[in-house]
């Protein structure tokens, strides 16, 4: 069952870095530090350093008002691009150490993976749809879901991560309906 728990918190957190990549590694870094429901092991306690607190806490703020600001959200999206799987691995890895049975290249390509698919439906699909219904105007309200969704998954992945799996099967349903929905949509234009 630890395999199981471990193994979902850590694609929850690796989910949430999709979204947003300094959330789930300050939640890692905060509970990890304060509490005891995370033991890092080497080299994934160097998280939770002071500084190195310190400075998740200014990336994510910058993060955080860089995705609100209209042309600059397009640039930290490709930023983005990289160091949110880079920062799914990092969570992935340190949340599946904790169960020594998994790999680390294993838990850092599942990281990477995860981290990466959810940005590039975000950043591919689900932003440039939101951009062209709303002239843009949905972005900042859209923008604060992605994080306030980044915040609940990492928080729920390490202390309730089974709800981790009904949150990643409901995510996957929502992207096939879209692309279904997508492609339904491009065979009725093209039939008329």
């Amino acid at each position: 069952m630890e395999l199981l728990t471990g193994v979902l918190a850590a694609f929850g957190l690796s989910a949430s870095a999709g979204l947003n990549a300094y959330i789930p590694l300050l939640v890692i870094a905060l509970v990890a530090r304060f509490t005891d429901l995370i033991q890092l092991s080497s080299p994934w306690d160097t998280i939770t350093s002071p500084w190195i607190i310190g400075l998740l806490i200014i990336l994510s703020l910058i993060e955080f008002f860089a995705d609100k600001i209209p042309a600059v959200n397009h640039a930290n999206d490709a930023i983005q691009t990289i160091v949110r799987p880079v920062a799914g691995a990092i969570v992935f890895a340190a949340a599946a150490n904790v169960i020594t049975e998994i790999h680390p290249a294993l838990a850092l390509g599942a990281g990477v993976l995860v981290s990466g698919t959810v940005h590039t439906v975000k950043s591919a699909a689900v932003r440039p749809a939101v951009t062209a219904t709303t002239g843009g105007a949905g972005n900042v309200p859209v923008s604060i879901a992605e994080d306030m969704l980044a915040t609940f998954l990492s928080v729920m992945a390490i202390i309730v991560p089974i709800v981790i799996a009904f949150v990643l099967i409901a995510f996957t349903a929502l992207v096939v309906w879209i692309f279904w929905r997508r492609s339904k949509r491009k065979e009725l234009k093209q039939a008329t």
